[in-house]
């Protein structure tokens, strides 16, 4: 159903556009795609993120029910990911951690925060049939 040329989109609320820009296009290095008075469109990590302006921003987020990030593939793209945060000093929501250490769950993560409080979660799993 669902090919590599196609993006999942997802929406998420932000209090100011300035500092979305700052944090997904100069913090993470997403590509800016288009900004109207309203919303910013990225390209995230090949997918698509919209922060809308919008009053109803989290104030005190916990990780879950919602969160949302990048699973990857490779661990060497997890460390990468994972220098670009500490170089640019990205606000970490929850500290680096290997989880699950000896089980097939084995994985390692971070998480972040953007200035909206919305989190986002960049992890690796040892075992690539715990991808999904």
């Amino acid at each position: 159903m669902r090919e590599n040329r196609d993006a999942f989109h997802l929406a998420i609320p932000a209090r100011d556009l300035d500092e979305a820009q700052e944090f997904y296009v100069g913090g993470l290095g997403c590509r800016l795609a288009r900004r109207y008075a309203d919303r910013i469109t990225l390209d995230f990590f090949g997918d698509q993120v919209v922060c809308h302006l919008s009053d109803a921003w989290d104030r005190d987020p916990g990780l879950y029910p919602r969160h949302f990030g990048v699973t990857f593939r490779e661990r060497d793209d997890w460390d990468r990911l994972l220098a670009l945060v500490e170089k640019r000093k990205l606000p970490l929501f929850a500290e680096p951690s290997h989880r699950f250490e000896g089980l097939v769950e084995e994985h390692r993560t971070v998480v972040v925060a953007d200035p909206s409080n919305n989190l986002l979660e960049f992890k690796h799993y040892d075992d690539p049939r715990m991808m999904y």
